[in-house]
């Protein structure tokens, strides 16, 4: 009987021990498991940012460059996948993805048991939560610490984040091989198709490649990729995702692949797409992590259409046998976007940007930069001056200089400044020059947006300091839009991967010329091509002015190893460089016409269609147009065998009227 109630008493005793035991372990873990909450609570929502590829557009919307670290990725919402990419997703991978909370426990311990069984691992048990968060913040390494730290933030991502999020992320970061990362990179890379648009073979095709994609990939083995495809619509009609017809019809569809990224180096734009990168540092200013990395979407002032005249042009007009470089860029004047660039004939032989970083010298496409300052200081296009071979003496007698112009040729007699401008008189430039002063010229480039160092030498009214293509193009933009302060914009917005606008170009109204000197000028500069100011010579634009089907302000220049043209319409400025990278001598006759024939094309080309209001030339209030005698700068009167419609600031009109032809003489 004692034995008995001792045996009992032990018993109680074992009872009440394991029970006080039970509260202690369930306290504990309870404690454990709030500490867990807590510690999930207080480290708040994991940051869900990855790389991703940034992609630049054109104006028109068109995608034409990314940037990446070699993983193509980009992201799009849940509701921009196709359900049937979805669907798969959740039959194959987590078909109780909705109503777990990041763990299936059920699915686990089948895994445990299948893997004991087996002696290795042969069936795996996460969930999509734990293998966003793998994708997110982890490596693959097979160890205990990553497993703990895995099911840590795939707590913390279902305790932060709503299932939707998570599935949007876990199909946005999914390694589909081929360096395509996320449901729409590969979408874009196997069927050539945004990921909206995926059917449920393809959607089934791909959801079966995550699993391996050196073995699951229809383009490495397509009997494998085959099998588990159909595979995966099984689960599909298991899950009440599809019905017994549609798994049918989806089986016998025949998929054909594309197997190309769509966007590489850029096959067009190259120039353009390094000078936009190098602007969202320098202006937007990102860091090149960011540039690489980001998931922008940049958004550029790049005409496409344009662009793609521009390399034509360039291509076609430039001898394969010749060694002759090129520096070309376009833009519209009323916003100082730069429309169109070409940095060289080849970027895969050099990278170089002639267009913006080459400085070179500008020869006589800097004078109506020079003219615009005599106007400032009450020089007129009817100003005489004496074209004849001259010395100049200058710093106070010690040093001279002796200009030539083109051929030796000279009036040897007096011409106007707008004769001047059309046959680009040298002596003309360099006597207008030491009269204003040597440093008006260096302040005036300065207020066209040239930066380049300028040299205060009788030269400078030559182009002897070196500019670049952009820093020109931007001056002659200038006079295009009536004096109104330009900077070369290449980006106009720049978006992050939420969508968020972290960079706007401003508009820029601030008027920096007088509008009347600046039309009185460009009207000047349409002269080159005009034969009625022809003189000791002929304009300099007669080559090309046959081509010519509207009116055009320009320009050109030249050294002994550079030639410029450049021009503009109210609504386009182009600007052309040809020359040698090593600064060799031009000899050649065909390549000192390149750049007239690009300028000249391009623009015939670019404004063919467009509405002819957009490229008028239209006088502001205070100029005044007269019949000039382009030879004498007097009013022209009936007896004036020829005249031109000179343009001139309302109160600086010449006084005098012709004389020289009356009774014939």
């Amino acid at each position: 009987m004692e034995a008995e109630i001792k045996t009992r008493k032990k018993k109680w005793r074992n009872i009440r021990l394991l029970t006080y035991c039970s509260f202690i372990a369930i306290g504990i873990f309870s404690i454990l498991l709030l500490s867990f909450i807590i510690y999930i609570k207080v480290l708040g929502p994991p940051p869900l940012a990855i790389p991703q590829s940034t992609l630049y557009y054109a104006a028109d919307g068109t995608v034409f460059g990314e940037s990446n670290s070699g993983e193509k990725r980009y992201w799009v919402e849940l509701q921009d996948i196709s359900p049937n990419a979805v669907n798969a997703a959740i039959a194959i991978e987590d078909r109780t993805f909705y109503s777990h909370h990041g763990f299936d426990f059920k699915r686990i311990g089948g895994a445990v048991l299948a893997n004991v069984k087996s002696g290795s691992k042969v069936q795996g048990a996460s969930t999509i939560t734990q293998q966003y968060a793998r994708n997110l913040f982890l490596t693959m390494d097979k160890t205990w610490k990553r497993k703990i730290s895995e099911a840590a933030y795939a707590a913390r991502l279902e305790f932060h984040y709503d299932k939707d999020q998570i599935l949007e992320g876990y199909l946005n970061t999914i390694n589909f091989g081929h360096g395509a990362y996320g449901i729409e990179a590969a979408s874009q890379f196997f069927f050539g198709k945004n990921a909206d648009e995926l059917t449920l073979a393809e959607g089934a095709m791909l959801m079966g490649i995550p699993k391996g994609p050196n073995i699951y990939s229809p383009l490495k083995n397509e009997e494998k990729a085959r099998n588990r495809q159909l595979l995966i619509l099984r689960e599909m009609k298991r899950s009440g995702f599809i019905s017994p017809e549609e798994e049918k019809a989806a089986a016998n569809e025949r998929l054909v692949y594309i197997g190309k990224h769509p966007y590489h180096k850029p096959e067009i734009a190259p120039y353009f797409f390094d000078a936009v990168k190098k602007e969202l540092v320098t202006t937007v200013g990102l860091d090149e992590r960011a540039v690489e990395l980001g998931g922008l979407k940049v958004y550029t002032t790049m005409d496409l259409e344009q662009q793609k005249i521009a390399e034509k042009v360039v291509g076609e007009s430039i001898s394969e046998q010749s060694d002759i470089q090129v520096g070309f860029a376009a833009m519209d004047p009323k916003t100082g976007f730069v429309t169109a660039l070409v940095g060289g004939r080849d970027y895969m032989e050099s990278s170089f940007n002639r267009a913006t970083q080459a400085v070179r010298q500008p020869g006589s496409t800097i004078k109506p930069l020079l003219y615009y300052a005599a106007l400032e200081r009450g020089f007129t296009p009817a100003t005489l001056l004496r074209s004849e071979p001259t010395t100049f003496t200058y710093d106070d007698g010690k040093s001279q200089y002796t200009p030539q112009n083109f051929n030796n040729k000279y009036a040897k007699e007096e011409i106007t400044m707008a004769q001047a401008l059309a046959l680009s008189d040298n002596i003309y430039a360099v006597k207008t020059h030491l009269f204003l002063g040597e440093d008006v010229l260096v302040k005036t480039v300065k207020d066209f947006g040239i930066h380049s160092k300028m040299t205060q030498v009788p030269s400078l009214a030559l182009g002897s300091s070196g500019i670049k293509v952009l820093e020109l193009l931007n001056a002659y933009g200038m006079l295009a839009n009536g004096g109104k302060k330009l900077e070369p914009v290449f980006i106009k917005r720049v978006e992050n991967q939420e969508g968020k606008v972290i960079f706007e170009a401003e508009e820029i109204s601030e008027q920096i010329l007088d509008p009347n000197l600046a039309f009185v000028m460009s009207h000047m500069m349409t002269g080159m091509f005009d034969p009625k100011l022809n003189g000791y010579a002929t304009v300099t634009g007669t080559s090309i002015a046959s081509q010519m089907s509207r009116v055009y302000a320009g320009k050109s220049g030249s050294t002994n190893s550079d030639y410029w043209m450049a021009g503009f319409t109210p609504g386009l400025a182009a600007v052309v460089w040809t020359g040698y990278d090593q600064g060799n001598e031009i000899t050649l006759t065909a390549d000192k016409l390149y750049a007239k024939n690009i300028w000249i094309r391009f623009m015939e080309q670019s404004i063919k269609g467009q509405p002819e209001e957009l490229h008028v030339f239209k006088p502001p209030s205070g100029v005044e147009a007269v019949p000039l005698d382009p030879h004498n700068g007097k009013w022209a009167t009936n007896m004036c065998p020829v005249f031109r419609l000179t343009y001139f600031v309302k109160g600086t009109e010449p006084e005098e009227f012709c004389t020289d032809h009356l009774f014939g003489l």
